[in-house]
């Protein structure tokens, strides 16, 4: 048997590696704690989950149209409009399973053969992977945590070349939690629109976002340049759905119909359950959101204040659930990169934990709070302990 070439210059996914392997020493008695997984610790909304169950009581188990039924395609883009005040119609949204497909879907449309995709670094760990699926090109834009790891349009400009076709930004940020303002985003989408280059919103975490910053969104200017924008989002993180494999995109109609015709192709339609339960998550309450924020600003300062206290370099973030922190300082022949370093943390704190350089930037190391405040704590003590020997 011969396994294609594309898939030979795949790499598996770091979170999900690190994950696998910390739930096989969990297995043979080790205790481990994770903190590599971007997960939300809180269960999904009740009235979600009665949704679901009221979905099958009825027998809503068949095929559905492949973009979603439509009146969550209309919640879709209600959500723009009750948030942000953009006008958008259900042939402007798609629902897919999670924000990966909707990301790889969006790719798939619009990439030919070598088209080049800016992706600024550090970056979520699945997008140069599939820029490559898509047999486009990455080209990496790279910041630092001086900047908060925000790109530019100057840094945009002096990357671009005649081939790029796409760029990916992500605010908040996964792996950073850092976030830009909406000026910031605007500026950058008029960059874009004036050099032809399509923007791919991600916008998976943007109810995550912790004041003073404020959630920031280009659906407003997608209003304007539909043409040009498309925005992914998700309820794996915003309302507990991580298993559910619910995402969505806004964008031009023509855009939806080509994202349809390749879903069509691959996975058809998203979970009919999943949908209902969508549906009502995204027509109803937004309490969860509030108690989540309260606690993840709580675990951050938590965790940003034992961090720097190592004397390591970290951006405060403003969205998501993630510190980022420079720890190149630590590494030692025996653990010289973000890897290795990981695996010394595992093995000798028990503590799971994303390399960098899976993001893109090997001097740094991903830790998620998305976990209890005292299980924080404990696994930062390890981790201090191995680092810093206190």
């Amino acid at each position: 048997m011969r396994i294609s070439d594309r898939l030979e210059r795949i790499k598996p996914s770091a979170t999900l590696a690190v994950n696998a392997r910390a739930q096989e020493l969990k297995a043979q008695g080790r205790e481990i704690i994770s903190l590599a997984v971007g997960q939300p610790d809180f269960g999904t909304p009740a009235h979600v989950c009665e949704a679901a169950k009221a979905a099958l009581d009825e027998g809503f188990t068949r095929y559905t149209p492949v973009p979603g039924i439509p009146e969550l395609r209309e919640a879709v883009a209600g959500y723009y409009g009750r948030f942000y005040g953009a006008k958008a119609s259900a042939d402007n949204a798609i629902v897919s399973n999670g924000g990966k497909q909707v990301l790889y879907n969006l790719l798939m449309a619009l990439l030919n053969p070598g088209d080049e995709v800016l992706v600024p670094a550090p970056y979520w760990v699945s997008y140069p992977a599939m820029v490559q699926l898509a047999d486009g090109v990455s080209v990496f834009v790279p910041t630092t945590a001086d900047q908060d790891y925000l790109v530019t349009p100057d840094a945009l400009e002096a990357a671009r070349t005649e081939r790029t076709r796409v760029l990916i930004l992500n605010s908040p940020s996964n792996p950073t939690g850092c976030c830009y303002t909406q000026a910031q985003l605007e500026a950058i989408a008029a960059w874009a629109r004036a050099k032809g280059v399509f923007v791919i919103s991600d916008e998976v975490y943007d109810r995550l976002v912790y004041a003073p910053a404020e959630p920031a969104s280009l659906a407003k200017t997608w209003e304007a340049h539909p043409e040009t924008i498309a925005i992914v989002g998700a309820l794996s993180k915003s309302f507990c759905m991580t298993g559910w494999r619910v995402g969505y995109a806004l964008a031009h109609e023509a855009l939806v119909k080509a994202m349809s015709k390749i879903q069509g192709q691959s996975t058809s339609n998203v979970n009919s359950i999943a949908q209902k339960a969508a549906l009502t998550a995204l027509s109803g309450s937004w309490d969860i959101v509030d108690e989540m924020k309260r606690a993840f600003v709580r675990r951050r300062d938590i965790a940003y204040e034992i961090i720097t206290g190592w004397g390591a370099q970290c951006p405060k973030p403003a969205g998501a659930f993630y510190l980022f922190p420079v720890l190149d300082r630590f590494y030692t022949p025996d653990a010289p990169d973000s890897a290795a370093m990981c695996t010394k943390l595992l093995d000798e704190a028990g503590v799971a934990l994303v390399p960098g350089s899976a993001f893109g930037d090997d001097k740094c190391i991903r830790f998620s709070y998305a976990v209890d405040d005292d299980t924080l704590r404990t696994a930062l003590d390890k981790v201090g302990r191995v680092l810093i020997g206190t």
